[in-house]
């Protein structure tokens, strides 16, 4: 009687343990999955960034003789932020930074063309022009918040995935631990396109 008691003690030990593995593993996935949505919308946020600058080059060059250089390095900065294009499946602390740094670099070019744009105060005050800026502000507002999202969301599934007893089954199944947005040392954000 001893060894079948023995038995039915063993036995419920490992469905228990079955069971935290399960309910454990199910958890991560779906933190694994908050994080995978958070990036997707981080990246929805830049690509909206992208889809709206072209308009306002072309509103500038419809109503100005604008300076060719400023036009062309937005232009090839917006085609440098376009080209950085990847799943977050795929994404990494490399790719991330990758993806920030020409992010940074679209805003800037954007921020040089608004600058030369306030020399010609008849095309800021044209209704193709102030809706443009309404859409940009609301772009960076976006991506402000994305990035807050996703940073959260990796802070959740970090948290879990390192906390004990549940960092043993994140080990077992190959959950590791994730990077979140970070800013360039020195600064407290990423630029934002300011008019």
């Amino acid at each position: 009687m001893n060894k079948r008691y023995s038995g039915f003690i063993v036995a419920a030990i490992l469905i228990i343990l079955v069971i935290f593995s399960v309910v454990t593993y199910n958890g991560l996935v779906k933190k694994e999955e908050k994080v995978k949505l958070q990036w997707s919308e981080m990246q929805n946020a830049y690509q909206r960034r992208i889809d709206l600058i072209p308009n306002l080059v072309n509103v500038v060059k419809g109503q100005t003789d604008f300076e060719k250089t400023t036009l062309e390095k937005i232009t090839a900065a917006r085609a440098k932020a376009a080209a950085i294009n990847y799943s977050a499946t795929e994404f990494s602390p490399e790719k991330l930074k990758l993806n920030e740094d020409a992010q940074n670099e679209l805003a800037g070019a954007t921020n040089n063309l608004i600058a030369v744009i306030e020399k010609y105060p008849t095309l800021t005050g044209t209704e193709a022009f102030r809706g443009l800026q309404t859409q940009l502000e609301g772009t960076e507002r976006r991506i402000k918040f994305a990035r807050k999202d996703f940073n959260e969301a990796v802070a959740v599934y970090n948290s879990a995935a390192r906390s004990f007893p549940t960092s043993i089954v994140a080990g077992l199944l190959g959950f590791k631990s994730k990077e979140g947005f970070q800013s360039e040392t020195g600064t407290d954000k990423a630029t934002e396109i300011k008019f």
